[in-house]
């Protein structure tokens, strides 16, 4: 007997899912046996007598998967070229959402669901309570996202703004201690220890109170010498505050000055005035004025020949 070429797709159930096969691919349609499943399947049916070639895409007929939905947000985020410290914690949140819901429709997620994701952050134990309140707001900005794309319903990120955050001595949760300044004897004491560059590094923090990042990532071209008062300024033009208070500037007195002189000498303007390979050179110049032994033979060959003289 013939197949019939102008057969549907059925109404299958796999575990408490109802679900259809389309293109190789499943669509789900919601909760086995709920009204809003058997909905979804007569929306799909219909779209399909409409376009009997309806595409799979996110957001078609027959609800989308959250690990769907998580894979076009990360895609989205790295499109628009976020701060990689923030795409790897969103990565961080993916993963503890897919292990427990990631093939759950998105429109089946809800405050409970929310809560034992956040449940599975506690467990880990190395993740603070501000953080894991940080993750929550991170998952609800991912299907804020669903729904300005059209893909999860606005009723669900309604509900997930109802969780609360986890307060302060909950059961299972703890706080960092505060960030205390290093005390300036443990930094004298340490100074000596510390390669020319890193040492310049940690006193101009020490003498401008930038943060760790900001003198890592500045720049030739960043360094303002021209003024007439006898001033540099460091000149942050990605300061992550700049939509709050403008371009930040960062006065380089002439202790400053002197340190960071040497390391502007023949550089491009886009080259980094702090460089890696600079402290690195002057780490492994002192470790061969310390040397006790002598060089083998292979470390010769990689130094031109010449290799050391025994200490």
């Amino acid at each position: 007997m013939p197949k019939l070429k102008n057969r549907y797709p059925k109404n299958c159930r796999d575990r408490s899912r109802a679900f259809s096969w389309h293109n190789g691919k499943r669509i789900y349609h919601g909760v086995w046996g709920s009204p809003e499943a058997e909905k979804n399947y007569k929306r799909f049916i219909a779209a399909l007598l409409e376009n009997p070639n309806l595409p799979l895409q996110m957001g078609s007929v027959g609800g989308v998967l959250i690990s769907e939905l998580v894979a076009g947000f990360l895609k989205h985020i790295e499109a628009r070229k976020m701060d990689k410290t923030d795409v790897e914690h969103f990565k961080t949140v993916v993963g503890f959402l897919v292990d427990v819901y990631g093939d759950l429709g998105v429109n089946e997620f809800s405050p409970k669901k929310l809560k034992v994701v956040r449940n599975q952050m506690v467990k880990v134990g190395t993740l603070s309570r501000p953080m894991i309140n940080r993750y929550i707001g991170k998952i609800r900005r991912i299907f804020a996202w669903g729904v300005e794309e059209e893909v999860v319903q606005s009723n669900v990120i309604h509900a997930l703004r109802t969780v609360k955050a986890l307060l302060k001595g909950e059961e299972g949760t703890f706080d960092n201690p505060p960030r205390l300044d290093v005390p300036d004897d443990v930094v004298a004491a340490t100074l000596p220890y510390l390669s020319p560059t890193v040492r310049a590094m940690v006193i101009i923090q020490r003498l401008t109170g930038c943060r760790p990042s900001e003198i890592c990532r500045m720049t030739v071209e960043s360094v303002d010498r021209r003024q007439e008062n006898g001033l540099w300024y460091y000149v942050l033009q990605t300061h992550k505050t700049k939509k709050h208070i403008g371009v930040k500037q960062i006065p380089l007195g002439r202790p400053e000055q002197i340190l960071i002189e040497p390391y502007l000498v023949e550089k491009k303007p886009s080259a980094a005035v702090f460089s890696p390979k600079t402290a690195m050179a002057e780490l492994n110049a002192e470790r061969r004025e310390n040397r006790k032994t002598k060089v083998s033979p292979s470390q010769q060959i990689r130094d031109g020949g010449e290799g050391e003289k025994s200490r």
